[in-house]
């Protein structure tokens, strides 16, 4: 059997991760809509042997204040429609996979399927889906909508869709196109399925006009940590992307969503479990900290309340002193989410003041950061990989370009020391990278299972 290594996604948003990552001397904000600056990054991810490029998506325009708008501070979410440049970058590179984001809240079943099949094939086999239900309420207004549907809507919804899309991408049995020149049969009638779908939220009849993946499906990726989209990720995710600040309560997330994967018939190697980790990292832990330091001297104190807000489910900090002592909300009778909690959390383990909590989570939106030498880093890593803590990581460069180089440069090469990661790719699809099996043809598995009884 082979041993067990660290899976790596690259998180990289054109304009960087950091909320000040933009302003940074290295950095490149104005070419976030040149293709050529992106074929760059992944370029430079696939020389690091990242599993995944990773994209985030929204489907509106955030502004988390109105000073903020109205100032034009920050970065937005402006940028590509993630599948379009997956499918330019799939045709530079050979190996790395495609991790784009869509919503099961706002986006249609049938075109989602398509659009994922399509970029499959494109790719050769390396796309998958982040399923997201969409927690910005603004969304609702570019759709038509007065009312953002609430979270038990949007996830009963969200199972419905992955279900549905399944079906979808099954419309095909592998072997149905026969393209025969001298019989003039260009597919098998009979290996064509019609979803015939009929649920709460979606009546579908028709075949995808997209024959199957080749990777069966696009790889499920899931990001949610609440009760519901814990539940959703043990019964569909193949990788799910969480935010824990440490080791203890990585460890109680990953058995709490490893255990609901049993729940489901399915293996627990069938979910890779890959935390969110920004790194800072030097040949000097001081030179490291340096540049952590530098990068949170860049935060406009508006944006970074701006951030704690939107992180924090809106909650008003503005009003308090930015160094005085984090205020006591908790005492409040709000009924805070697991976010909103861990933002809690964070301020008193560390003592912060407003402004120190927003230079903390400024690179990583409340994900794991790492400061020091690789070694340092790696360690930390690696403890979290083999206490049953992760899989592996996605990580958050806080810059681009010079984030994503100082891991390429300085930490795979200490992961591959240690024989902790890949020295070369081990398959040609997403699926086979990641050590995730193919999917049955689902009508095939029941006219398989009708035979046998």
């Amino acid at each position: 059997m082979a041993k067990r290594q660290i899976k790596l996604g690259a998180f990289i948003p054109t304009t960087s991760q950091h909320v000040a990552g933009w302003r940074h001397p290295e950095s490149r904000p104005q070419d976030h809509l040149n293709i050529d600056y992106a074929i760059e990054l992944v370029q430079t991810a696939e020389r690091g042997l990242f599993d995944a490029y990773f994209l985030a998506d929204g489907l509106s325009v955030r502004w988390s204040s109105a000073v903020e708008g109205e100032k034009g501070l920050g970065d937005k979410g402006v940028g590509f429609e993630p599948v379009t440049l997956f499918a330019a970058l799939s045709t530079v590179t050979k190996h790395i996979g495609f991790i784009a984001t869509a919503s099961t809240t706002y986006e249609d079943p049938y075109i989602l399927a398509r659009k994922f099949a399509s970029l499959d094939h494109i790719s050769k086999g390396r796309a998958a889906w982040n399923v997201v239900t969409t927690a910005s309420a603004d969304t609702a207004k570019n759709f038509n909508l007065q009312q953002h549907p609430e979270p038990k809507e949007r996830y009963e919804r969200a199972d419905e869709f992955i279900e549905l899309s399944h079906k979808l991408w099954d419309s095909w049995e592998d072997d149905t196109f026969h393209y025969n020149k001298e019989t003039g049969q260009f597919f098998d009638a009979r290996k064509q399925h019609q979803p015939e779908h009929h649920g709460k939220y979606y009546h579908v009849e028709g075949a995808l006009n997209v024959s199957r993946p080749p990777q069966g499906y696009p790889v499920i990726v899931q990001a949610g940590q609440s009760e519901d989209g814990r539940e959703l990720a043990g019964k569909y995710a193949e990788v799910i992307f969480t935010a824990q600040q440490n080791l203890a309560d990585a460890q109680a997330f990953y058995r709490d969503v490893k255990n609901r994967v049993l729940k489901y018939g399915r293996h627990a190697d069938d979910l890779k479990i890959m935390p969110g980790v920004s790194i800072f990292v030097a040949k000097t832990e001081q030179e490291a900290q340096e540049k952590y330091d530098f990068l949170n001297s860049l935060i406009h104190p508006e944006v970074g309340l701006s951030l704690l807000s939107a992180l924090a489910g809106g909650i008003n900090l503005s009003k308090f002193d930015l160094d005085a002592p984090f205020p006591k909300i908790e005492d409040t009778d709000i009924n805070f989410s697991s976010r909103q909690q861990m933002m809690i959390d964070i301020a008193r383990k560390h003592n912060f003041s407003i402004r120190q909590l927003y230079q903390y989570i400024a690179s990583a939106r409340g994900h794991w950061t790492l400061i020091g030498t690789p070694e340092q880093v790696v360690d930390q890593l690696q403890e979290w990989f083999e206490n049953e803590a992760a899989d592996g990581f996605n990580v958050l460069p806080p810059t681009t370009p010079a984030g994503l180089n100082d891991f390429v440069n300085l930490i795979v090469p200490e992961l591959q020391r240690r024989g902790l990661f890949r020295t070369a790719y081990e398959g040609s699809t997403l699926r086979e990278n990641l050590g995730l099996k193919r999917p049955e043809n689902q009508y095939v598995l029941k006219n398989q299972q009708s035979q046998a009884s």
